[in-house]
């Protein structure tokens, strides 16, 4: 918990004067004002984050964090629970579909096993294993209050070390078959939502099986009363472990002034947790993608966060991120490279 309470104690505000210095450069770069749009809202946030007028984007990561769920025995997903395994030592040899795209896009993949249901071997993958999964939720809190600070610790600390190398930009995955179901209880909870509103197919879960889904969720719900207002409380009844330590990497960018691109629906889940929890991180998150993912745009509005992308996209991994990781860059190299009409010579009077 010490790290945990050090680390919110060190979340400011954005910086306001480098805010304002960016827009009045953007505003007067040669082209109609705001005729780029939402990159020159990137800047001008990237700017508040990092507190320079010329932020760089150059040194990005994903942190893929991975676990299981208790609640899988309850037939909530479509694909083997092994699979979860499989796919995390995938990761680092570079194969999956978050891997594809981070090498396009110059990031590079950090893999961490929070709770995968056996034990990993693979090369590559960082083990900071607190449990062997989740609880199953319908028969209890998924994880005790302890082991969710712990989840939220274990992101702090991956992020501290990848920005102690000199990351500053990251965003993260995840890997946990049937993850989609605590992340649907997470904004039900956090929204008021019923269950059915935010319970999807996660990975294929056909859609007759879509109620069943909901009732677990609602029945989970129902068993431990999470408390809405107390972020590690509904993380520890019926969230996951990989969905806590990816709020703990964006607690630690907020802490540390790095920003922290949101990916699909897990993400969000994790996002709305760390806002709960300290609602001033939300200034330092990057809205990626509209997850198809049902309930990932309810999450998103329950945030507060517009997606730069619609791209019907719903794999999870950190996939729409690093799509967006492109854009955000692109809105760096408009502030870079782009002159003023002052800088070109042309008198706006």
């Amino acid at each position: 918990m010490k790290l945990l309470k050090e680390t919110l104690g060190k979340i400011g505000e954005l910086d306001k004067e480098a805010m304002q210095k960016v827009r009045n450069r953007v505003d007067n770069l040669i082209k109609p004002k705001g005729s780029l749009g939402r990159l020159e809202e990137i800047v001008v946030q990237l700017s508040g984050i990092t507190g320079d007028v010329f932020p760089k984007v150059d040194n990005k990561a994903v942190i893929v964090m991975a676990g299981d769920h208790g609640v899988y025995e309850e037939n909530i997903a479509p694909n083997p629970q092994r699979i979860t395994a499989i796919q995390t030592c995938n990761f680092p040899k570079g194969v999956t579909g978050v891997c594809a795209l981070a090498k396009q896009a110059g990031a590079d993949v950090v893999t961490v096993d929070v709770g995968v249901s056996v034990d990993i071997d693979g090369p590559g993958v960082i083990n900071k294993k607190i449990k062997y999964g989740t609880n199953n939720m319908v028969k209890g809190h998924a994880m005790t209050r302890e082991e969710a600070v712990k989840a939220l610790e274990i992101g702090i600390e991956i992020a501290n070390e990848e920005i102690k190398k000199g990351r500053n930009l990251l965003t993260t995955g995840e890997m946990g078959i049937g993850n989609t179901t605590p992340s649907a209880a997470i904004v039900s909870v956090l929204g008021d939502y019923a269950p059915h509103e935010v319970a999807g197919r996660g990975a294929g879960l056909p859609i007759e099986k879509l109620q069943h889904k909901a009732s677990i969720i609602k029945k989970a719900i129902d068993i431990n009363k999470p408390h809405k207002k107390d972020g590690i409380d509904v993380l520890s009844k019926v969230g996951g472990l990989e969905i806590g330590a990816m709020a703990g990497v964006m607690i630690s960018g907020a802490s540390n002034r790095v920003p922290v691109v949101v990916d699909g629906f897990i993400a969000t889940a994790a996002a709305l947790i760390a806002c709960t929890i300290e609602p001033r991180v939300k200034n330092y998150l990057f809205p990626s993608h509209s997850s198809m993912e049902k309930g990932a745009n309810k999450a998103l509005e329950l945030l507060g966060l517009r997606p730069m992308l619609d791209m019907d996209m719903r794999l999870g991994e950190g996939t729409g991120a690093v799509l967006a990781f492109n854009i955000i860059e692109a809105a760096v190299f408009m502030n870079n490279e782009m002159i003023t009409f002052e800088e070109a010579g042309i008198a706006t009077d």
